[in-house]
Protein backbone atom coordinates (compact mmCIF):
# COMPACT_ATOMS: atom_id res chain seq x y z
CA UNK A 1 0.00 0.00 0.00
CA UNK A 2 1.21 3.49 -0.86
CA UNK A 3 0.52 5.24 2.45
CA UNK A 4 1.22 8.73 1.11
CA UNK A 5 -1.19 8.14 -1.78
CA UNK A 6 -3.89 6.94 0.60
CA UNK A 7 -3.39 9.87 2.96
CA UNK A 8 -3.55 12.50 0.24
CA UNK A 9 -6.55 10.79 -1.32
CA UNK A 10 -8.36 10.72 2.00
CA UNK A 11 -7.59 14.29 3.00
CA UNK A 12 -6.63 16.45 0.03
CA UNK A 13 -4.27 19.26 1.00
CA UNK A 14 -4.59 22.60 -0.75
CA UNK A 15 -2.06 25.39 -0.80
CA UNK A 16 -1.70 29.12 -1.10
CA UNK A 17 1.22 31.43 -1.85
CA UNK A 18 1.31 34.40 0.55
CA UNK A 19 4.61 36.19 -0.02
CA UNK A 20 7.24 36.61 -2.69
CA UNK A 21 10.32 38.01 -0.97
CA UNK A 22 13.21 39.84 -2.63
CA UNK A 23 15.88 40.91 -0.17
CA UNK A 24 19.37 42.32 -0.24
CA UNK A 25 21.38 41.51 2.87
CA UNK A 26 21.10 42.20 5.70
CA UNK A 27 17.48 41.16 6.08
CA UNK A 28 15.19 39.50 8.61
CA UNK A 29 11.63 38.17 8.37
CA UNK A 30 9.32 36.96 11.17
CA UNK A 31 6.52 34.39 10.74
CA UNK A 32 3.88 34.13 13.43
CA UNK A 33 2.40 30.93 14.88
CA UNK A 34 0.15 29.26 12.32
CA UNK A 35 -3.45 28.16 12.70
CA UNK A 36 -4.06 24.50 13.55
CA UNK A 37 -5.06 23.63 9.95
CA UNK A 38 -2.05 25.36 8.36
CA UNK A 39 1.51 24.25 7.62
CA UNK A 40 3.73 27.14 6.52
CA UNK A 41 6.29 26.50 3.80
CA UNK A 42 9.25 28.36 2.33
CA UNK A 43 11.07 27.84 -0.96
CA UNK A 44 14.51 29.42 -1.28
CA UNK A 45 15.01 30.38 -4.92
CA UNK A 46 18.28 32.27 -4.57
CA UNK A 47 20.82 33.09 -1.90
CA UNK A 48 20.99 31.67 1.62
CA UNK A 49 18.64 31.79 4.58
CA UNK A 50 19.06 30.91 8.24
CA UNK A 51 15.87 29.82 10.01
CA UNK A 52 15.49 29.88 13.78
CA UNK A 53 12.75 28.86 16.19
CA UNK A 54 12.59 27.50 19.73
CA UNK A 55 12.66 23.84 18.67
CA UNK A 56 16.32 23.23 17.92
CA UNK A 57 19.45 24.30 16.13
CA UNK A 58 19.17 26.94 13.38
CA UNK A 59 18.52 25.60 9.89
CA UNK A 60 20.65 26.86 7.01
CA UNK A 61 18.82 26.78 3.69
CA UNK A 62 20.45 26.89 0.27
CA UNK A 63 18.95 27.65 -3.12
CA UNK A 64 16.45 24.97 -4.15
CA UNK A 65 15.50 24.00 -0.58
CA UNK A 66 11.93 23.53 0.61
CA UNK A 67 11.24 23.98 4.31
CA UNK A 68 7.90 23.27 5.94
CA UNK A 69 6.85 23.75 9.57
CA UNK A 70 4.24 21.10 10.44
CA UNK A 71 4.46 22.31 14.04
CA UNK A 72 3.25 25.73 12.93
CA UNK A 73 5.76 27.31 15.31
CA UNK A 74 6.73 30.96 15.07
CA UNK A 75 10.12 31.40 13.42
CA UNK A 76 12.62 33.94 12.09
CA UNK A 77 14.38 33.88 8.74
CA UNK A 78 17.47 36.00 8.12
CA UNK A 79 20.63 36.24 6.03
CA UNK A 80 22.92 35.04 8.82
CA UNK A 81 25.19 38.09 8.77
CA UNK A 82 24.29 39.23 12.28
CA UNK A 83 24.02 42.82 11.01
CA UNK A 84 21.05 45.07 11.69
CA UNK A 85 18.47 44.23 9.02
CA UNK A 86 17.24 46.80 6.53
CA UNK A 87 13.57 47.59 7.01
CA UNK A 88 11.34 45.97 4.42
CA UNK A 89 8.03 46.98 2.85
CA UNK A 90 5.10 44.94 1.62
CA UNK A 91 3.09 45.63 -1.52
CA UNK A 92 0.08 43.58 -2.75
CA UNK A 93 0.47 41.79 -6.07
CA UNK A 94 -2.51 39.70 -7.11
CA UNK A 95 -3.48 37.29 -4.33
CA UNK A 96 -0.08 37.46 -2.62
CA UNK A 97 2.29 40.21 -1.50
CA UNK A 98 5.78 41.22 -2.58
CA UNK A 99 8.13 41.95 0.31
CA UNK A 100 11.40 43.77 -0.34
CA UNK A 101 13.97 45.82 1.52
CA UNK A 102 15.72 47.27 -1.58
CA UNK A 103 19.01 46.21 -0.04
CA UNK A 104 22.18 46.31 -2.13
CA UNK A 105 23.81 43.31 -0.43
CA UNK A 106 23.79 39.64 -1.46
CA UNK A 107 20.35 38.92 -2.97
CA UNK A 108 17.86 36.41 -1.58
CA UNK A 109 14.58 35.36 -3.22
CA UNK A 110 11.92 33.40 -1.32
CA UNK A 111 8.43 32.08 -1.88
CA UNK A 112 6.43 31.76 1.35
CA UNK A 113 3.02 30.14 1.64
CA UNK A 114 0.81 27.72 3.54
CA UNK A 115 -0.49 24.20 3.07
CA UNK A 116 -4.12 23.98 4.21
CA UNK A 117 -5.28 20.75 5.86
CA UNK A 118 -8.89 19.71 6.58
CA UNK A 119 -9.52 20.19 10.30
CA UNK A 120 -10.70 16.62 10.77
CA UNK A 121 -7.34 15.41 9.43
CA UNK A 122 -4.92 17.63 11.30
CA UNK A 123 -4.04 14.98 13.92
CA UNK A 124 -3.57 12.30 11.28
CA UNK A 125 -1.22 14.40 9.18
CA UNK A 126 0.17 17.58 10.71
CA UNK A 127 0.76 16.15 14.17
CA UNK A 128 2.48 13.06 12.74
CA UNK A 129 5.18 14.94 10.83
CA UNK A 130 8.45 16.31 12.20
CA UNK A 131 8.12 19.82 13.60
CA UNK A 132 10.49 21.09 10.90
CA UNK A 133 11.05 19.34 7.60
CA UNK A 134 13.83 20.45 5.22
CA UNK A 135 14.19 18.93 1.75
CA UNK A 136 16.98 19.63 -0.75
CA UNK A 137 15.64 19.61 -4.30
CA UNK A 138 19.17 20.00 -5.67
CA UNK A 139 21.87 17.42 -4.99
CA UNK A 140 25.50 18.22 -4.42
CA UNK A 141 27.34 20.41 -1.93
CA UNK A 142 25.68 23.38 -0.26
CA UNK A 143 26.91 25.97 -2.77
CA UNK A 144 25.15 28.89 -4.40
CA UNK A 145 23.35 26.69 -6.91
CA UNK A 146 20.41 28.70 -8.24
CA UNK A 147 17.34 27.03 -9.77
CA UNK A 148 16.55 30.40 -11.36
CA UNK A 149 19.30 29.72 -13.87
CA UNK A 150 19.48 25.92 -13.81
CA UNK A 151 18.13 23.77 -16.60
CA UNK A 152 14.88 21.88 -16.18
CA UNK A 153 16.53 18.50 -16.67
CA UNK A 154 16.62 18.00 -12.91
CA UNK A 155 14.20 16.10 -10.72
CA UNK A 156 10.46 16.71 -10.46
CA UNK A 157 10.75 18.88 -7.37
CA UNK A 158 13.17 21.23 -9.15
CA UNK A 159 10.81 21.49 -12.10
CA UNK A 160 7.81 22.14 -9.86
CA UNK A 161 9.67 24.91 -8.02
CA UNK A 162 10.64 26.46 -11.34
CA UNK A 163 7.00 26.46 -12.48
CA UNK A 164 5.90 28.11 -9.23
CA UNK A 165 8.60 30.77 -9.60
CA UNK A 166 7.61 31.53 -13.19
CA UNK A 167 3.91 31.86 -12.40
CA UNK A 168 4.57 34.00 -9.31
CA UNK A 169 6.83 36.36 -11.27
CA UNK A 170 4.90 36.61 -14.51
CA UNK A 171 1.42 37.15 -13.03
CA UNK A 172 -0.24 36.00 -16.26
CA UNK A 173 -3.92 35.09 -16.58
CA UNK A 174 -4.75 32.48 -13.93
CA UNK A 175 -1.30 32.65 -12.30
CA UNK A 176 -2.58 32.96 -8.75
CA UNK A 177 -4.83 29.91 -9.08
CA UNK A 178 -2.05 27.94 -10.77
CA UNK A 179 0.47 28.78 -8.05
CA UNK A 180 -1.98 27.61 -5.39
CA UNK A 181 -2.60 24.33 -7.23
CA UNK A 182 1.15 23.86 -7.60
CA UNK A 183 1.50 24.50 -3.85
CA UNK A 184 -0.75 21.52 -3.19
CA UNK A 185 1.43 19.36 -5.45
CA UNK A 186 4.50 20.69 -3.63
CA UNK A 187 3.21 19.21 -0.37
CA UNK A 188 2.99 15.66 -1.67
CA UNK A 189 6.27 15.82 -3.55
CA UNK A 190 8.13 17.26 -0.57
CA UNK A 191 6.87 14.43 1.65
CA UNK A 192 7.95 11.89 -0.96
CA UNK A 193 11.46 13.37 -1.09
CA UNK A 194 11.62 13.49 2.71
CA UNK A 195 10.68 9.82 2.97
CA UNK A 196 13.16 8.78 0.29
CA UNK A 197 15.95 10.76 1.98
CA UNK A 198 15.39 8.96 5.28
CA UNK A 199 13.85 11.86 7.22
CA UNK A 200 11.48 9.52 8.97
CA UNK A 201 11.74 10.11 12.70
CA UNK A 202 8.30 8.88 13.71
CA UNK A 203 4.81 9.32 12.36
CA UNK A 204 3.43 8.81 8.87
CA UNK A 205 6.82 9.09 7.14
CA UNK A 206 8.29 6.41 9.37
CA UNK A 207 5.19 4.23 9.04
CA UNK A 208 5.37 4.36 5.26
CA UNK A 209 8.84 2.79 5.45
CA UNK A 210 7.66 -0.26 7.45
CA UNK A 211 6.67 -2.98 4.94
CA UNK A 212 5.78 -5.46 7.71
CA UNK A 213 2.96 -3.16 8.89
CA UNK A 214 1.41 -2.45 5.51
CA UNK A 215 -1.23 -5.18 5.74
CA UNK A 216 -2.67 -3.65 8.90
CA UNK A 217 -2.60 -0.17 7.40
CA UNK A 218 -4.41 -1.36 4.29
CA UNK A 219 -7.09 -3.01 6.41
CA UNK A 220 -7.71 0.12 8.47
CA UNK A 221 -7.91 2.38 5.42
CA UNK A 222 -10.09 -0.06 3.45
CA UNK A 223 -12.56 -0.77 6.27
CA UNK A 224 -12.32 1.94 8.96
CA UNK A 225 -15.81 1.13 10.27
CA UNK A 226 -14.83 -2.35 11.38
CA UNK A 227 -14.10 -2.89 15.06
CA UNK A 228 -10.53 -4.05 14.46
CA UNK A 229 -8.79 -5.69 17.39
CA UNK A 230 -5.06 -5.66 18.01
CA UNK A 231 -5.01 -9.44 17.59
CA UNK A 232 -6.65 -9.21 14.14
CA UNK A 233 -4.28 -6.50 12.92
CA UNK A 234 -1.27 -8.37 14.28
CA UNK A 235 -2.39 -11.57 12.54
CA UNK A 236 -2.61 -9.74 9.21
CA UNK A 237 1.04 -8.79 9.66
CA UNK A 238 2.03 -12.31 10.80
CA UNK A 239 3.16 -11.01 14.17
CA UNK A 240 2.28 -11.59 17.77
CA UNK A 241 0.18 -8.91 19.40
CA UNK A 242 3.10 -7.69 21.50
CA UNK A 243 5.50 -7.54 18.53
CA UNK A 244 2.94 -5.73 16.40
CA UNK A 245 2.24 -3.17 19.12
CA UNK A 246 5.95 -2.54 19.64
CA UNK A 247 6.68 -2.07 15.91
CA UNK A 248 3.68 0.19 15.46
CA UNK A 249 4.48 2.37 18.46
CA UNK A 250 8.14 2.63 17.46
CA UNK A 251 7.20 3.87 13.99
CA UNK A 252 4.10 5.95 14.69
CA UNK A 253 4.62 7.14 18.22
CA UNK A 254 1.09 5.95 19.02
CA UNK A 255 -1.00 2.78 18.88
CA UNK A 256 -2.87 1.27 15.96
CA UNK A 257 -6.13 2.08 17.77
CA UNK A 258 -5.12 5.76 17.87
CA UNK A 259 -4.41 5.74 14.15
CA UNK A 260 -7.69 3.95 13.40
CA UNK A 261 -9.58 6.65 15.30
CA UNK A 262 -7.88 9.40 13.30
CA UNK A 263 -8.62 7.62 10.02
CA UNK A 264 -12.27 7.37 11.05
CA UNK A 265 -12.47 11.09 11.80
CA UNK A 266 -10.82 11.97 8.48
CA UNK A 267 -13.21 9.69 6.57
CA UNK A 268 -16.19 11.15 8.42
CA UNK A 269 -15.07 14.70 7.67
CA UNK A 270 -14.78 13.90 3.97
CA UNK A 271 -18.19 12.19 3.84
CA UNK A 272 -19.85 15.11 5.59
CA UNK A 273 -18.27 17.57 3.19
CA UNK A 274 -18.79 15.64 -0.03
CA UNK A 275 -22.10 13.77 0.43
CA UNK A 276 -25.64 14.36 1.69
CA UNK A 277 -25.67 11.20 3.79
CA UNK A 278 -27.54 11.65 7.10
CA UNK A 279 -25.17 12.20 10.00
CA UNK A 280 -26.16 8.93 11.64
CA UNK A 281 -25.23 7.02 8.46
CA UNK A 282 -21.83 8.72 8.37
CA UNK A 283 -21.32 7.63 11.96
CA UNK A 284 -22.27 4.04 11.13
CA UNK A 285 -19.85 4.03 8.20
CA UNK A 286 -16.95 4.82 10.52
CA UNK A 287 -17.84 2.40 13.28
CA UNK A 288 -20.25 4.21 15.61
CA UNK A 289 -23.53 2.44 16.37
CA UNK A 290 -25.07 5.52 17.96
CA UNK A 291 -25.60 8.86 16.26
CA UNK A 292 -25.19 10.62 19.59
CA UNK A 293 -21.87 8.90 20.28
CA UNK A 294 -20.54 9.84 16.83
CA UNK A 295 -21.61 13.48 17.20
CA UNK A 296 -20.00 13.70 20.64
CA UNK A 297 -16.67 12.24 19.46
CA UNK A 298 -16.60 14.25 16.23
CA UNK A 299 -17.21 17.55 18.03
CA UNK A 300 -14.52 16.77 20.60
CA UNK A 301 -12.07 16.02 17.78
CA UNK A 302 -12.83 18.97 15.48
CA UNK A 303 -14.53 21.55 17.69
CA UNK A 304 -17.60 21.43 15.43
CA UNK A 305 -20.72 19.29 15.34
CA UNK A 306 -21.14 17.19 12.17
CA UNK A 307 -23.89 19.59 11.02
CA UNK A 308 -21.65 22.61 11.58
CA UNK A 309 -18.79 20.89 9.78
CA UNK A 310 -21.01 20.14 6.77
CA UNK A 311 -22.39 23.69 6.69
CA UNK A 312 -18.91 25.21 6.78
CA UNK A 313 -17.63 22.88 4.06
CA UNK A 314 -20.56 23.82 1.81
CA UNK A 315 -20.07 27.52 2.52
CA UNK A 316 -16.38 27.29 1.62
CA UNK A 317 -17.29 25.49 -1.60
CA UNK A 318 -19.60 28.38 -2.51
CA UNK A 319 -16.94 30.93 -1.61
CA UNK A 320 -18.64 32.15 1.55
CA UNK A 321 -18.26 31.67 5.26
CA UNK A 322 -20.18 29.38 7.57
Amino acid sequence: MDLLDRLLGLMPVSGTLDLRCQFGSPWRLFHQVSESHEIPYHILLRGVSVVEDDAGEPIRMRAGDVLMFPSGAAHYMHDGSGETPIAHSREPEGMHAVVTNHGAGAPTDLLCGRFLIPLASRHLLRDQLPGRLLVHSLSGPATEVDPLTSTLSGNRLVRLIEMMREEALEQSAGSNALVNHLSAALFGLTLRFAGESGQNGYGVLALSQQPRLQAALTAMFDDPGRAWTQDELAALCHMSRATFARHFNDAMGKSANDLLFEIRMAVAGRKLAQTTLPVIHVGLDVGYQSGAAFQRVFKKHTGLTPAQWRARAHAELMGGKA
